[in-house]
């Protein structure tokens, strides 16, 4: 992960679930008589809150109910939790415009006039950011998508105009029609001082915010479509769906992002003697992103689940650009997975464990008949993910010293979060790489020559008590005790996004039940919903943590028995977010939220300016 796709998976701090759409109107209710208590003076408070939940309130509801019916009426795809979401913070923003101006006009020789004013202004910004936002979800024409845009505005103008008694100025009608539609004895003192010009000034704002809403977004959205070939909006309208309804729209937008790939997927299975299966490492070369269960956020699990024994799902050599597009992917994935496990071969002697370190590398390899297992750490400094190309390479080294099958595990252990320049990314031609490069070639060395002898395998597994908030996926830890004569292996699986610094050494120093021992994360996204950096150890007690691998570590070695094992290795064609488009997706994210707040500062102002010339003006 280089530091421009630290910054954009920094942005996944803004996914959250929204309520659902009654949650949203209560709270919206409650705002609004509260801030009805605030704005308006009649005799009694609960008058007051009741004609704030009327004024305010009602359009807020009206907005919710309403705009997502006109909206697919128009082809949209506005739901009602989209739809009440987006009234209420419209509704949020109305009453702070309506708060700072009471304020204004409290300390100053101001009047209701001025409150009015900014009462106009506010229902244009309204208005404005609706018809951003049905832009973005229901990518319509700014004509069309104006007409849900403008519900809840023009509800609110409506009451003002009938409460105010408007009609009192238009010789048309009767009694009946001015019985419902003008009503000023009704509605609350301020309104005396709106004049019909205030809803020509009204329609006036909304052209010229509408105007710049379209000028905003052509802007922002130029660099896109000539680098990427789609529409900033796509990008929006998956991020709100996904925010709002746990919608897998944004898959969508990844999926037009997309590019083929052809990757392997290796497994090594072990089972008992009577054919039962009793656990199973599976590594798909491809990365667990790109954040929560969008595209294969969720890979690990999904992997664990698919298998007949525990399943190990470790983290490949393969990064951001390797995501899945699509969860859908991830069934290419598991079928190639299984036609790996028809193919596999299996043999009851295997080798002891050997290591080698070069340069900041660290490699542990284990034989399982002509194929070997090998983890790859740089643990105690600091590393994120590891190159595919790099990890092809390291593979093939593996091979050439006579190896059938290379399964090769980024252990995925030992990082210090977004900090430094390039979060410590092993890409091709660094020296990290060759230091990967040789060490897996010493160990496969080794391993080649060394003696096979009977194998035996335990195995543990403990959801945890701790959460994804807390850095821990629902795999929890798992650890697998492989025993080769009179030597035993210990590979404990943690389901996190690698691990604070320094943790690795502490486990591993603690497993002295065993002589030789490695951790590994997953990987898995589902811990960076709510935040970017979320890395196991972060958020709970290490000596807890340890004290449970160094339990399970001591179960898995009670339930050592003789295994068969092998392994095998198919492709799978999927599609992946393709080479350099992670990079290119960062960096406009992250120019689109940089640049694109100080173009909205600049548009914003420059409305505010033309809307106090205006008022000026008139």
């Amino acid at each position: 992960m280089s530091t421009t796709q630290g910054d954009l998976a920094a942005l996944s701090r803004f996914i959250f679930r929204a309520p659902q759409w009654y949650a949203s109107l209560g709270f919206a209710l409650l705002v609004a008589a509260v801030a009805g208590v605030a704005a308006f003076d009649s005799r009694f408070i609960l008058e007051d809150a009741w004609e704030g939940i009327f004024f305010i309130g009602v359009p807020t509801i009206v907005a919710s109910v309403v705009t997502p019916p006109v909206d697919r009426a128009l082809d949209g795809q506005l739901t009602p939790n989209r739809a009440s979401l987006l009234a209420l913070v419209s509704e949020l923003i109305l009453v702070a415009f309506l708060v700072g101006a009471g304020i204004i006009a409290v300390v100053t020789p101001l009047a209701q006039r001025f409150v009015f004013d900014v009462l106009t202004v506010g229902l244009a910004s309204v208005f404005a950011l609706r018809l951003l936002v049905v832009l973005a979800v229901s990518r319509k024409s700014l004509f069309i998508a104006a007409i849900p845009a403008g519900i809840q505005t023009a509800t609110v103008a409506l009451l003002v105009f009938v409460y105010s008694g408007m009609m009192r100025f238009f010789e048309v009608g009767g009694p009946l029609v001015l019985s419902f539609l003008s009503r000023p004895n009704r509605g609350p003192a301020e309104f005396a001082a709106v004049e019909p010009l205030d809803f020509a000034l009204l329609a006036l704002l909304c052209l010229l915010y509408a105007v710049g809403v379209w000028a905003f977004v052509t802007v922002i959205d130029q660099p896109w479509r000539r680098s990427l070939g789609v529409s900033v909006l796509d990008f929006l309208r998956g991020f709100i769906g996904h925010i709002a309804d746990g919608t897998r729209e944004i898959e969508e937008f990844f999926a037009s992002l997309g590019e083929e790939a052809l990757v392997p997927v290796t497994v090594l299975a072990a089972r008992r003697p009577d054919g039962t299966e009793k656990a199973r490492f599976v590594l798909p070369m491809i990365h667990p992103g790109p954040m929560g269960e969008i595209g294969g956020g969720d890979l690990p699990k999904r992997v664990a689940e698919s298998t007949d024994g525990l399943g190990f799902p470790p983290h490949a050599t393969a990064g951001h650009d390797f995501n899945l597009v699509t969860e859908r992917e991830v069934d290419t994935v598991l079928d190639a997975v299984a036609r790996a496990s028809e193919r596999i071969e299996y043999t009851e002697t295997g080798s002891a464990s050997r290591r080698a370190t070069v340069g900041e590398a660290t490699v542990t390899g284990h034989a399982v008949g002509d194929g070997a297992l090998f983890v790859a750490t740089y643990a105690p400094n600091f590393a994120d993910d590891i190159d595919y190309s790099v990890g092809l390479s390291a593979a093939a080294e593996a091979r050439a010293h006579g190896l059938s099958d290379a399964m090769l595990v980024d252990a995925h252990n030992s990082n210090n979060g977004l900090d430094g320049p390039d979060l410590g990314h092993v890409v091709p031609g660094s020296q990290r790489s060759f230091d990967l490069i040789e060490a897996v070639g010493e160990v496969a060395g080794d391993l080649t020559g060394a003696p096979r002898e009977p194998l035996s395998l335990g195995v543990a597994w403990d959801e945890t008590p701790w959460t994804p908030a807390e850095g821990i996926g629902p795999l929890g830890i798992r650890v697998a005790v492989f025993a080769a004569g009179d030597e035993t292996t210990a590979y404990v699986l943690v389901d996190g996004n690698n691990m604070e610094p320094g943790l690795r050494e502490a486990i591993v120093g603690r497993l002295d039940a065993v002589d030789t021992a490695e951790v590994m994360t997953s990987d898995t996204h589902v811990v960076n919903t709510l935040e970017s950096t979320n890395q196991v150890g972060g958020a709970i007690p290490h000596d807890e943590l340890i004290d449970r691998i160094t339990s399970l570590v001591e179960e898995a070695l009670a339930d050592c028995e003789p295994i068969e094992a092998g392994m095998a290795t198919e492709r799978a064609r999927v599609n992946v977010f393709g080479n350099d488009r992670t990079e290119t997706l960062a960096s406009h994210a992250n120019a689109m939220v940089t640049m694109g707040g100080a173009l909205a500062g600049a548009v914003t102002l420059a409305l505010f300016t033309i809307s106090v010339l205006v008022f000026l003006l008139t």
